[in-house]
């Protein structure tokens, strides 16, 4: 009953001769917000995209809600029916509206019928709070205004896990607040969240625990007030005075 929600033991993967992991450790338990911080290149985005097996790493083993992430289909096929992730850029389909794109997957893997999909895709925009566009096409929105749009797509095929990799990178500044509105929302409605990112303020306001990534490794973890304020490693150190000031 205690098993973490994502294991991770003794991960790594390679590029060529790149190690863009290297040995990686993790465990997420239901319900924790983990954020992942670090300089580029540090494998964040490659951890992230191995737990649902976008990546599929070298040496190691991944367990995704009690379920071994091997090269079986069924099995990363379940998996991936629990995880939803949300990219920097939306990757929304620029050809169906808003609504559209909430729904089709709900149609295709989860075989709910038009009007199904349609009211849950419907709920999920007003949970995000853009109820008004569900006829629109993603080029007639923001940047913020679509990422709620690809958090709502997610959100629809009712997963346990939600991962984020730098979900307001590509946003303007003031686009970036109500992105992270809707993660906090979601972080106090008990989701387990691991987020690749580095707004602090979310990290301070959601995060149960920070892990900060260099060279493929975590270098270290704990609470956020533990690692803003008083880091143990050098390196740590280092990075968090360079974005805190």
């Amino acid at each position: 009953m205690n098993q973490p929600m994502i294991l991770i033991e003794h991960v790594s993967k390679y590029f060529g001769n790149f190690r863009a992991l290297d040995q990686v450790n993790l465990s997420v338990n239901a319900g924790e917000v983990l954020m992942i911080i670090g300089p580029s290149g540090s494998g964040k985005s490659t951890l992230l995209r191995c737990i649902n097996h976008l990546e599929v790493p070298d040496a190691g083993r991944l367990v995704v809600d009690g379920i071994l992430l091997d090269n079986n289909e069924a099995h990363i096929n379940a998996v991936r029916a629990e995880v939803g992730m949300v990219f920097q850029r939306f990757e929304l389909f620029p050809h169906l509206t808003v609504l559209e794109n909430i729904c089709l997957a709900q149609q295709k893997v989860r075989r709910r019928s038009r009007s199904e999909s349609e009211a849950i895709g419907r709920a999920l925009l007003e949970k995000v709070g853009i109820p008004e566009q569900a006829h629109k096409h993603p080029a007639q929105l923001s940047g913020g205004q679509q990422q709620r749009v690809a958090i709502a797509r997610s959100l629809a095929m009712q997963p346990k896990i939600m991962l984020f990799d730098e979900p307001t990178s590509a946003l303007d500044p003031e686009m970036i607040k109500e992105v992270l509105d809707v993660m906090l929302d979601l972080a106090r409605d008990g989701m387990t969240m691991v987020v690749v990112s580095h707004e602090m303020g979310f990290a301070r306001n959601a995060a149960h625990r920070v892990a900060f990534m260099d060279q493929g490794r975590i270098v270290e973890q704990g609470p956020p007030e533990t690692i803003f304020v008083n880091p143990r490693h050098e390196r740590t150190q280092l990075f968090l005075s360079r974005i805190l000031h």
